[in-house]
């Protein structure tokens, strides 16, 4: 995993999926992944990654409780893991994984804000390495770039967030029927939006992957048994966007240069 700082910064991206190998196969056909083994004993989890730089974790979901549908869960980096939990519960939100520590990468913690959408949390441990810390990198193929939250209270969960991540709301773009689009800053740079449910049938966070053509992703997307759900969409930027599902079925997005 990586080591970043400050608070509330993205840090990390995770898949929980039911098939590990072909969903390896499909991201990197679609981002430009190298998928391969963390070495962590006793567990299957994959390295994702562009160049030295990790990005992505990959595991089965097959052990966890339920077991939850295929899903990406956004991790932050915060200071402090158990006070981060502590104020998530404070603020009406639920624990869904206590914290925890990672031998070697640090103390997690998977949280549920108020109306429902999972994020996770990550205090780092130990001296970062030159590679640790580049999970996002809003310029950078292969990255995370974007963080969008659909929920189905979008002022209220930009409060929640403001006050745990000191996060603040920035430009709004109006949606029609589908409401305001609110974009959010960290440090006065814009890192993701919020917005209405959509199409979405439960809150959740939706990452965003770089990458350097939308349209070869939408052929890379089908051809690996993925389903496009809308785009490529032209956004500001300018730039433009693709949602899919993976074959298993977990919904992310990628963002490209405006093709020309």
């Amino acid at each position: 995993m990586t080591h970043p700082s400050p608070q509330g910064t993205p840090c990390w991206y995770e898949l929980g999926t039911t098939d590990l190998d072909a969903a390896g196969r499909f991201y990197q056909s679609v981002i430009g992944w190298t998928v391969g083994d963390s070495g962590m004993p006793g567990m299957d989890y994959r390295l994702a990654g562009i160049g030295q730089a990790k990005v992505a974790g990959m595991m089965s979901t097959s052990e966890q409780e339920g077991p939850p549908p295929p899903n990406w869960t956004l991790y932050f980096a915060v200071d402090d893991c158990d006070a981060t939990a502590a104020k998530v519960t404070a603020q009406k939100g639920s624990v869904c994984v206590p914290p925890t520590d990672i031998p070697g990468v640090g103390r997690f913690a998977i949280l549920a804000d108020p109306q429902g959408a999972v994020f996770a949390v990550l205090t780092p441990s130990g001296t970062p390495g030159p590679d640790d810390g580049q999970a996002f990198n809003p310029a950078g193929a292969g990255h995370g770039q974007w963080h969008e939250l659909m929920t189905s209270d979008p002022k209220a969960a930009m409060t929640f967030y403001g006050n745990l991540f000191g996060w603040k709301p920035t430009d709004v773009f109006p949606m029609g029927p589908a409401g305001d689009y609110q974009l959010f800053a960290h440090h006065g740079n814009n890192i993701g939006g919020i917005m209405g449910l959509g199409g979405a049938s439960d809150p959740a966070w939706l990452p965003y992957f770089g990458v350097p053509s939308a349209q070869a992703a939408v052929t890379a997307i089908q051809q690996g048994g993925g389903t496009v759900i809308n785009g490529p969409m032209e956004v500001p930027g300018p730039a433009e966007i693709v949602a899919a599902l993976d074959p298993q079925g977990a919904c992310f997005a990628v963002v490209a240069p405006k093709a020309a």
